[in-house]
């Protein structure tokens, strides 16, 4: 399972989960969609349709604090959105 690194849960990504079938992961930046592809079905026991990928590039953040401003960077990585067989669903909640 070194591909999949974790499900991305966020408001967006669950109402897409839940209306057009579709699951985001926070993937491994130099895996490709095959192995996206099987990985999913491996893990999770579905069959996907369509994988979409994306790299989310970090940004840089600041914030005030008692000795002054703190500045960094966050990580950049790479999304992978995945359309499963309609019928089909994947339980992200079945772990926690």
């Amino acid at each position: 399972m070194g591909i999949l690194i974790r499900p991305v849960i966020t408001e967006k990504a669950t109402a897409d989960s839940e209306d057009n079938n579709r699951f985001a992961f926070v993937v491994d930046r130099k895996a490709n969609k095959l192995q996206i592809r099987t990985a999913i079905e491996e893990v999770y026991g579905v069959h996907v349709e369509n994988v979409r990928t994306m790299i989310i590039p970090g940004k840089k953040k600041s914030r005030f604090t008692r000795n002054g401003v703190v500045s960094g960077n966050t990580g950049a990585y790479k999304k992978a959105v995945v359309e499963v067989r309609s019928g089909e669903t994947i339980d992200l909640y079945s772990n926690i």
